[in-house]
C-alpha cells in the first residue's frame, strides 16, 4: 500500500484529520532539510510535501520563491533532493513524502527517470503545478508503473465538468487551493471553502486536502473542519527563514509546527 494511502486509512481509522507541512527541499541546505523532516515526524506531521527548488516558481508567493532562491543559492539539485529522501528513508523515517515541483525540472530530468529515481528513493506522490491533466498520460503512465500518485490541485474557479476530469486522474488525495492566486499566508479562511470541498467530494472519494494561506492554528483547526487534511507551507517556511542562522533551527521549527498539528487534531473529529 502506498504510504499516502495507509496513512489516511489510519487518521480515519483514528477520526482523524491531517496535517501536511510544504517546506522547500534544501532551504537553507539539505542537511536542514533532513533534520526538518525528522523533526516534523517527531511532532506528529501526516504528510511531508517537499518543494523542489525552481527559478520560476510561479505558483509561489515571495515567501516561497524566497526559499526557493535560497534552496538554489545552497547548491540544491533534485538528484541532491532524491539523495537526502533516500537517506532518510534507510534512517527510518516513515512519514509519505510528495514532490511539490514544476514540470521543467522533471522534464530536465528525464520524466520516466525521475518517476523511476523518485520511487527507489521513497517518494510517495508528486504535485507537478503546472502539468494539466489533459498533457499527463506518460507522467500518469510512469507513475501508475512506479506506484507513485499524481496528485492535483483543484482551484475555487474550478468549473464543475473541470473537478470531474481532475477527479479521474488524481490518486492520494486532491489538494484543494483556499484561494485565488499564490501561495503565501493570509489574515482569514475563505467562507466558500466548505461548499468547493463538498463540490469535489460529489465527484471523488479520494481525502482532499486544503492549503494555500493557512497560517495559524485557528485557521488550520478551521479548515480541518472542512476536509481530510491541511496544507501548512508559507508559514513554516517563513520560520526557517527567521532560524535559518540557529542552531535549534530543527528544533524552533517543530515547536511552531506542533503547535500546528495541535490545532488541528484539537477538535477536529471525523
Amino acid at each position: 500500500m502506498n504510504r499516502i494511502d495507509a496513512k489516511f486509512h489510519a487518521l480515519r481509522a483514528a477520526g482523524q484529520k491531517g496535517f501536511v507541512a510544504y517546506i522547500c527541499a534544501g532551504d537553507p541546505n539539505l542537511l536542514a532539510t533532513a533534520q526538518l523532516a525528522r523533526a516534523f515526524e517527531r511532532v506528529g506531521v501526516d504528510v511531508l510535501e517537499l518543494g523542489v527548488p525552481f527559478s520560476d516558481p510561479l505558483a509561489d508567493g515571495v515567501v516561497n520563491q524566497l526559499a526557493a532562491e535560497r534552496a538554489l543559492r545552497s547548491g540544491t539539485t533534485l538528484s541532491g533532493v532524491l539523495r537526502t529522501v533516500a537517506s532518510l528513508r534507510r534512517a527510518g523515517l516513515r512519514v509519505p513524502i510528495v514532490f511539490y515541483a514544476y514540470y521543467n525540472v522533471l522534464h530536465h530530468h528525464g520524466l520516466k527517470k525521475f518517476v523511476h529515481d523518485a520511487a527507489v528513493a521513497g517518494v510517495d506522490g508528486v504535485l507537478a503545478l503546472d502539468l494539466p491533466p489533459e498533457e499527463a498520460d506518460a507522467y500518469e503512465g510512469f507513475m501508475k508503473q512506479a506506484d507513485l500518485y499524481p496528485i492535483y490541485l483543484v482551484a475555487p474557479t474550478t468549473p464543475a465538468e473541470r473537478i470531474r476530469k481532475i477527479a479521474r486522474h488524481a490518486s492520494g488525495f486532491i489538494y484543494y487551493v483556499s484561494r485565488e492566486g499564490v501561495t503565501g499566508m493570509q489574515k482569514s479562511l475563505a467562507p466558500s471553502v466548505t461548499g468547493h470541498v463538498a463540490a469535489i467530494r460529489r465527484h471523488s472519494k479520494l481525502p482532499v486536502a486544503i492549503g494555500f494561506g493557512i497560517s495559524t492554528p485557528a485557521q488550520a483547526r478551521a479548515a480541518a473542519r472542512a476536509a481530510d487534511a491541511v496544507v501548512v507551507g508559507s508559514a513554516i517556511v517563513n520560520q526557517i527563514a527567521k532560524h535559518s542562522h540557529d542552531r535549534r533551527m530543527a528544533e524552533r521549527v517543530a515547536r511552531f509546527v506542533g503547535a500546528m498539528v495541535h490545532g488541528v487534531k484539537r477538535g477536529n473529529r471525523q
